[in-house]
């Protein structure tokens, strides 16, 4: 039997949430990795070169996350 959203009773989406038990910072990075289950340090990789990179846009990303979570 489905649920009325279409999931089955044993599928449930994981949810995303700041994760303060592995933050270093805000728990930003830690909640992308637990919601997608990879390591955090990867996480925060991509967030620092992206930083660089990207001409700071990803910390406006990660602001934007830290203010909306939770």
């Amino acid at each position: 039997m489905t649920k009325p959203d279409g999931r089955s009773p044993g599928n449930s989406l994981r949810t995303f949430g700041l994760d303060r038990d592995r933050a270093r910072l805000a728990g930003v990075c830690a909640g992308i990795a637990r919601c997608f289950g990879i390591d955090p340090l990867i996480v925060r990789v991509v967030f620092s070169v992206g930083a660089i990179v990207g001409f700071g846009s990803f910390i406006l990303i990660y602001l934007a996350i830290w203010l909306l979570a939770d």
